[in-house]
């Protein structure tokens, strides 16, 4: 789920609306929006997190018993440190605070790594939470559930995948891609490339290289590497955090 820019935000200080009104000013018991619908807009956010029975970290963290939980403390996920630093001064994820980050992710953590423009609507955003509250502890876990599955944008031979790059190498040829992606992770208008799983950053390298993702430059840039070099790159940023 990943973005080319969001609007200018304009001086150094957003203001969130945390208002909860509709069916968000009811409590974590009752309903939310529609569960069903949800899961068609989570489509939207598949491509970085999973959920449900199996569910693992990705691109994003996996969203098994996010209400309730304190952001940016799922164990063995390296988080931007934005959110670690929202959940150290306390910021759990409730209705109101998932609405915002739904939202406009920026709005809330100015410094996370989420590429996400949001979503708009409060019915969406309402119908996304009612879908990610099923595999919470309130109202219920569902641990046969399915979990959602990322669909592969290309389909790559395994011996790719498992092509072992080397950092160092990596390192060499990612000046290229530092001339627009920030070293540290920070978003500025590009999306972060630090911290991929090399799965995902392969997949995605090789969907720019077949002109599937639709990014002129990045289907430039991609269709000039070799195999092992876009393994290089995704073990080197693949170690950064």
């Amino acid at each position: 789920m990943l973005s080319w820019g969001l609007a200018a935000m304009a001086g150094p200080f957003l203001c969130v609306n945390l208002s909860v009104t509709g069916a968000l000013a009811e409590t974590e018991t009752q309903a939310i929006g529609d569960p069903e619908h949800g899961a068609e807009v989570f489509e939207y956010c598949s491509g970085c997190h999973q959920v449900g029975a199996g569910a693992e970290n990705g691109i994003g963290p996996q969203l098994n018993g996010i209400f309730g939980r304190t952001a940016g403390t799922i164990a063995g996920f390296s988080y931007s440190k934005g959110l670690v630093r929202e959940g150290r001064n306390g910021m759990v994820w409730d209705l109101k605070h998932l609405d915002a980050y739904l939202e406009n992710p920026k709005a809330l953590v100015s410094d996370t790594r989420m590429s996400f423009d949001g979503l708009e609507t409060q019915e969406e955003r309402n119908d996304v939470m009612a879908y990610l509250r099923q595999f919470s502890d309130n109202p219920q876990n569902i641990p046969e559930a399915q979990p959602t599955v990322r669909k592969q944008e290309v389909e790559l031979p395994p011996e790719i995948l498992a092509l072992v790059g080397d950092p160092e190498y990596g390192e060499y040829l990612a000046s290229e891609c530092t001339t627009c992606h920030q070293i540290d992770g920070n978003y500025d208008g590009i999306p972060s490339i630090i911290a991929w799983p090399s799965d995902d950053f392969v997949v995605a390298m090789h969907a720019y290289k077949r002109k599937i993702r639709p990014h002129p430059v990045m289907q430039m840039m991609a269709g000039r590497l070799t195999d092992e070099e876009i393994a290089a790159l995704a073990a080197y940023f693949g170690a950064l955090e």
